[in-house]
């Protein structure tokens, strides 16, 4: 029998079994192929494969009939051949037999692999091996592909906040509103961070409520203009119960981040979003929800921070719901040449007088070390700041009306 020559046929990939492949890097391995005894075989070729694919099926009402919805998108296919079809039959001998293969990934992002309900991301090796007069045996292996999420962009360290209300009736009667503020320090982060929420709950009812926050994941198919989605609770924080006519205030109340997948965002038929909602039930009326958006990125946050985190450090502690101390007047800040020294002034100069780059090519400022923005806002010269106008208005000038 033709299937009895084949002791064993497997696809082995170099590195940790768990290794994960970004976009540009080489996925290699070997086929290892035993056989019993001396094998005729027509040719074998490998292929390499992405795909993401979104599919459900629908009914309407009591109609048996189904609405396929299916959608494909493409990223990569790479083929080679290991013994090649030259049109005359090559005879194995008994034994082990091990086929290298490589093939590099594309070097534009790749989406991260997914598993959802309704759709799959998916990237793997597919062998299939010809025989004379024999079925084509086939065999897939899957690996897993990453793609970077850096949290230590202006736009992922940017703070996100917000104020939402709402009237708690009954029968067309008023009992009071209830208002819900938060602030998180950044939109992007990491699993297994902590996110500490900020917030203010103001309960003007006569009934009594309980604030809550909970992390969401929101999974998004797309297929022939429809849209399927999936949500769900990942993370959970309960807070205590504030009485009526009360108002409660979480300083930094802590929300841990479970081990979720990252955000997906650049697919066109999946996608992965992740939001914080600080929520309470207000009574007679349904539920409030204060939305602050998410991306769960797969950097880390640099230990020693940067120039956006700096500047949303200072915005936090400027708003006003969250009732923070705010001196009545600000102290002058210190003189510029107790700061910077000249070399540092001259150097700053200099760098300042270096064309920027053009807007369409980040690459360049994306790779540069994080600390020469750091460096960038330190050697900035302090505001101009006096108590004393400059230029005070004469004495025997008469003020001018501004209606004449």
């Amino acid at each position: 029998m033709a299937l009895s020559s084949i002791k064993s046929f497997t696809v082995e990939l170099d590195g940790p079994a768990d290794t994960a492949f970004v976009g540009g890097e080489i996925v290699s391995g070997q086929v290892v192929l035993e056989l019993c005894r001396d094998t005729r075989v027509v040719s074998m070729k490998v292929q390499g494969r992405g795909v993401a694919t979104a599919h459900w099926l629908e009914n309407r009402g009591m109609n048996s009939v189904y609405n396929d919805y299916t959608s494909k998108v493409t990223y990569f296919r790479k083929r080679q051949h290991l013994i090649r079809d030259n049109g005359e039959v090559t005879v194995l001998p008994a034994g082990r037999h091990e086929f290298p293969f490589s093939f590099q990934l594309p070097e534009e992002t790749l989406v991260t692999s997914f598993e959802g309900k309704h759709g799959s991301i998916r990237y793997w090796v597919k062998v299939k091996l010809h025989r004379p007069w024999a079925t084509v045996r086939k065999l897939k292996k899957e690996f897993t592909v990453i793609e970077p999420i850096d949290i230590n962009t202006p736009a992922l360290l940017a703070p996100q906040a917000g104020t939402k209300d709402k009237m708690a009736q009954a029968w067309y009667r008023n009992f009071g509103q209830v208002s819900v503020t938060a602030k998180i320090d950044r939109k992007g982060y990491t699993p297994g961070e902590v996110i500490p929420v900020f917030a203010e709950f103001d309960n003007s009812t006569s009934r009594s409520i309980v604030p809550r926050a909970y992390i969401t994941q929101t999974q998004t198919f797309i297929a022939r203009g429809t849209i399927k989605q999936k949500r769900s609770v990942v993370a959970t924080l309960c807070g205590d119960i504030v009485g009526a006519r009360r108002r409660e205030t979480w300083h930094g109340r802590a929300i841990k981040i479970p081990p979720v997948g990252p955000s997906i965002l650049q697919c066109r038929i999946i996608k992965v979003e992740y939001m914080l909602k600080v929520c309470v039930d207000v009574p007679g009326t349904s539920k409030l929800n204060l939305e602050l958006p998410l991306v769960i990125g797969t950097i880390p946050l640099h230990p020693f921070g940067s120039r956006t985190s700096s500047v949303s450090s200072q915005y936090s502690v400027n708003l006003e719901w969250l009732r923070m101390a705010i001196p009545e007047q600000p102290e002058p800040p210190p003189d510029y040449s107790s700061v910077v020294t000249e070399e540092e002034a001259e150097q700053c100069n200099n760098n300042n007088a270096v064309a920027p780059q053009p807007a369409d090519d980040l690459s360049g400022i994306l790779e540069r070390p994080l600390m020469a923005f750091v460096q960038e806002f330190r050697f900035r010269p302090p505001p101009v700041y006096s108590e004393i106008d400059p230029n005070p208005q004469p004495l025997n000038m008469r003020p001018r009306c501004m209606t004449c």
